[in-house]
């Protein structure tokens, strides 16, 4: 019958990671705050668009831009966050969802463009 685990030198011996030590979280790419457990990667400019840099956000911040902009505004748009910002639902959005909890989520309204 074969052991679960060797004679010398098994699972224990290894040493502990540092499981107090996590990494500092990842700001949001829109709203700035930290994020929580799930990041989602987002494409600032849309893959279709020739988009190739990645950006962390939360679920919801992702949903609220996809809502709120087409892919050519987006494209536009580019990297800089505050032609974004400049809109006033995407401001009213960053302004309520500022002192949420970084896992907070809900449901986003339907594509109004």
């Amino acid at each position: 019958m074969a052991r679960k685990h060797a004679k010398r030198g098994g699972w224990a011996d290894e040493p502990e990671a540092a499981e107090d030590e996590a990494p500092p979280p990842v700001p949001c790419w829109l709203c700035g705050r930290p994020t929580g457990s799930t990041i989602v990667w987002h494409h600032p400019v849309p893959k279709s668009r020739g988009g190739r840099d990645v950006v962390p956000m939360h679920g919801i911040c992702q949903q609220t831009l996809t809502a709120n902009f087409t892919n050519s505004e987006l494209q536009r748009a580019g990297l800089d966050v505050d032609v974004l910002l400049a809109h006033p639902p995407i401001r009213k959005f960053v302004d309520w969802v500022a002192n949420k909890d970084p896992d907070f989520t809900a449901s986003v309204t339907k594509k109004g463009r």
